[in-house]
């Protein structure tokens, strides 16, 4: 079985954002990146069935310039066999799907992992369009996913419940909690990444189809006004003239 998880390089959750002065790009200077916390989830389960089945490879997948090295290395340590990276900045979702798709089909995968969105963005786009790129089958957002041969069946959280699908190789599916216990490198791990492959290819494709104009901070919080528990008429009033809310 082969699997292929795709990764983001995201900024840390605690990271300050900041944009570069003409408020069209996000400001990196100072920023500490992580791998993307919902692909964790794919990598950790691509990882714990290959062990389960004791063959198969798992290979990890970003798109990104070279500065995104340092969490596919990470990646590697958690216990991926090998990655590729594509030599491009991650433009737009289309972009980014089209380069997963080619090497999906060039590498005949039988399984694409990846989270369910990435922390930066929250698009919840790539696996769906990777998915209709390639005609295979897309179950998101997947909560459990186990494997029977080439049969995997996974448990997808919907409106209200749960819905429990199967579907044969080859597949995308997108992954959240509670899937596995995402796992820290060891020692070991860290050491072998070092020599572990990793494939530098090109971008595919067409330019990314959209541009950014501009991003912007959301307006700061306001001050909050305390209001005299028996003065329920400026309450109202506040509610309504001000906070726009009844």
């Amino acid at each position: 079985m082969k699997f292929l998880v795709c990764i983001s390089n995201v900024p840390d959750t605690t990271t300050k954002i900041t944009f570069t002065p003409d408020n069209k790009e996000f400001n990196k200077a100072g920023v500490q990146f992580v791998i993307n916390p919902w692909d964790e989830y794919a990598l950790t389960r691509a990882i714990e069935l290959k062990e389960a089945a004791g063959s198969g490879t798992v290979t990890v997948l970003n798109v990104g310039e070279a500065d995104t090295e340092p969490n596919i290395r990470k990646a590697l340590a958690i216990g991926a066999d090998d990655a590729i990276r594509v030599n491009a900045a991650p433009t737009d979702a289309y972009f980014v799907a089209e380069q997963i798709a080619a090497i999906a089909k060039e590498g005949a995968y039988d399984v694409i992992l990846m989270g369910k969105e990435s922390i930066d963005y929250n698009g919840f786009q790539v696996h769906g369009m990777v998915g209709e790129m390639l005609g295979v089958p897309t179950v998101a957002p997947a909560m459990k996913l186990d494997m029977s041969g080439n049969t995997a069946t996974l448990e997808r959280e919907i409106e209200g419940g749960k819905e429990i699908v199967s579907v044969n190789t080859p597949f995308v599916a997108s992954c959240q909690q509670p899937m596995c216990e995402p796992r820290i490198p060891n020692m070991r791990g860290i050491m072998t990444a070092r020599t572990k492959p990793l494939k530098v290819v090109p971008a595919v494709g067409e330019p990314a189809r959209t541009q950014v104009q501009e991003y912007a901070l959301p307006p700061k919080k306001q001050g909050v006004k305390l209001i005299d528990a028996e003065n329920a008429g400026e309450l109202i009033k506040l509610l309504r003239n001000e906070a726009k809310v009844i």
